[in-house]
């Protein structure tokens, strides 16, 4: 569905991805784990067409979106969960939804959409007329999962969505990426700091250190890899 071959990307002087190349094939959990600062949030973005890229192609479903902008690659079915959440604080949970069925592609089964994402988050709905910024912070969470949802995205690229979370809500947000893969059929690309939980679920998986990818392999595999417990899971 994705594939992305030989990316370079730089921040000023700085270079945040050095020669990046993967693959995520379709209705397949693909998790790029690695340490702060390792390049996670800055693939994700330059995927989104949020930065741009000095080398290097990004080709989804065998269509080049390499420099193409945000709402091009979110039109085409590329969704993105910020890290950090970035709902609209102001709005109430029904608009910040709504905001997320602007797109072209998914104006037309708005209502339907928004009945299906309140029936997968049933809190949204019992809050559906509340201000986003009073929620708390694993609701905005689904807040932010289910506004991307309402784009009707065919691959969905999450940032960091257990950051900040106490555990109980980040044993129900890895249960919920993995209904969205398993019963609703989508493609998922998960950065996560949160390697052992990241490692269990993906199919296949990254391991990003210092903008280049290092590792690669069954995220089984690399769960019980001596180099990766020893770097990543303190074994």
């Amino acid at each position: 569905m994705l594939r992305v071959e030989h990316l370079d990307v730089f921040h000023g002087d700085a270079q945040a991805l050095d020669d990046v190349s993967l693959e995520i094939g379709e209705g397949t959990i693909v998790a790029i784990v690695g340490a702060n600062g390792a390049g996670k949030t800055s693939l994700i973005r330059t995927i989104a067409g949020m930065e741009t890229s000095k080398a290097g192609t990004i080709r989804f479903r065998d269509q080049d979106i390499t420099g193409r902008d945000s709402h091009f690659t979110a039109n085409l079915g590329i969704g993105q969960v910020a890290e950090g959440r970035q709902v609209f604080p102001s709005l109430s949970v029904e608009d910040n939804l709504e905001v997320g069925a602007l797109l072209p592609r998914a104006r037309a089964k708005r209502s339907q959409t928004m009945k299906e994402v309140f029936a997968l988050f049933p809190r949204l709905a019992e809050r559906r007329r509340q201000t986003a910024g009073t929620m708390s912070g694993g609701e905005q969470q689904m807040l932010a999962i289910g506004r991307c949802l309402m784009g009707l995205p065919e691959l969905i690229m999450l940032d960091e969505p257990s950051l900040g979370l106490a555990p109980m809500v980040v044993a129900e947000m890895f249960r919920t990426i993995r209904l969205l893969n398993q019963d609703k059929g989508m493609t998922v690309l998960l950065v996560e700091q949160n390697v052992a939980a990241s490692l269990k679920l993906a199919k296949h998986a990254y391991v990003l250190e210092n903008g280049r990818i290092v590792m690669q392999g069954r995220g089984e595999d690399l769960l019980h890899d001596d180099r990766v417990r020893q770097a990543y899971l303190g074994l």
